[in-house]
């Protein structure tokens, strides 16, 4: 599988990430190790996780999912074959300086790693001045436990201004950027978002590339929802578009012999500035089926149609 280089990061990856949101959530021990055993084993580079995860569920605090892959990073031995992203910023403090330093210090720990490939600023902090934010970034690559950085959920012209704060004070740039994607979520990313990346030559990793699960197909009515823990997040999706975009994958499906996953994940791997879709799985047997989105080549008019579908 030919690799992407992510932007200026030094990194490159396959157009595929593993989101690790699941690990520790809806993907016990026995399930998250089978599933990064099953994605080195397929050669599987980066995978995607946060300090926040999974802090959410009742009686979690965050850092369930890094934990996990602490785990099975000791347990494996696999650390050199893969990459790992994490992202600091939803949890109390947000991007203050002391924050970030805090925070880096506990994931590097419940990772069980000594550097972190890719870490994201996970959202803008507009209280604290960037230059400060990039100042406390720059600390952790001069101490080599952070290679290269990264912003999720950054408005364009924010990232902008972060981009011109980085040159201006010689401080270092954020080389890859996280938006929501997916056929039926694209505001966030396409226009201005998506031309100033591709002008700065920053990577992009997407999350919800699938629509948290909807484009899958699992969900076709409301009876369906019970069929994951996270099936109510499906409902809005059923009303407006995403029906006749499900037809127009439905349509492709039966072309291609491709799952509706492998559609999905496939027109975010083609689209302009975009690097790898994130995605993550509970099982195995879903995990393959998402990775071999990476070798599904749609064609022009199949990628129009499901462009226009959503649109």
């Amino acid at each position: 599988m030919t690799e992407r280089a992510l932007g200026h990061s030094g990194l490159s990856i396959r157009p595929f990430v593993l989101g690790g949101n699941v690990f520790g959530m809806t993907a016990d021990r026995a399930a998250s190790f089978a599933i990064l055993d099953r994605f080195v084993e397929q050669g599987g580079g980066m995978i995607d996780t946060a300090d926040v995860y999974s802090a959410w569920v009742p009686g979690h605090k965050g850092g369930e999912s890094e934990t996990m892959m602490g785990a099975w990073l000791k347990e494996s031995g696999a650390r050199e074959h893969i990459m790992v992203a994490t992202k600091v910023g939803m949890m109390p403090g947000g991007l203050k300086p002391d924050s970030i330093r805090a925070a880096v210090q506990g994931s590097l720990d419940r990772l069980g790693v000594d550097v972190i490939d890719l870490y994201f600023a996970h959202k803008d902090d507009p209280d604290v001045p960037l230059d400060e934010v990039l100042g406390a970034f720059g600390e952790l690559i001069d101490a080599g436990t952070v290679r290269s950085i990264g912003a999720s959920n950054y408005s364009a012209e924010r990232l902008a201004e972060a981009l011109r704060v980085a040159d201006a004070k010689g401080l270092p740039r954020f080389t890859a950027m996280q938006p929501e994607l997916n056929l039926l979520d694209r505001d966030q990313y396409e226009g201005a978002l998506q031309q100033l990346c591709i002008d700065e030559g920053l990577g992009v990793v997407t999350y919800f590339s699938l629509a948290s699960g909807y484009l899958s197909g699992k969900y076709r009515g409301a009876g369906d929802l019970g069929k994951s823990p996270r099936g109510a997040r499906a409902k809005p999706y059923m009303e407006g578009k995403g029906p006749s975009v499900l037809a127009v994958m439905d349509r492709i499906a039966g072309e291609t012999g491709a799952s509706l996953s492998q559609i999905a994940l496939a027109w975010v791997a083609a689209q302009p500035g975009v690097t790898a879709p994130i995605a993550s799985a509970t099982s195995v047997e879903q995990l393959d089926d998402i990775l071999a989105s990476e070798d599904l080549a749609l064609t022009g008019d199949q990628l129009a149609a499901l462009t226009e579908a959503g649109a």
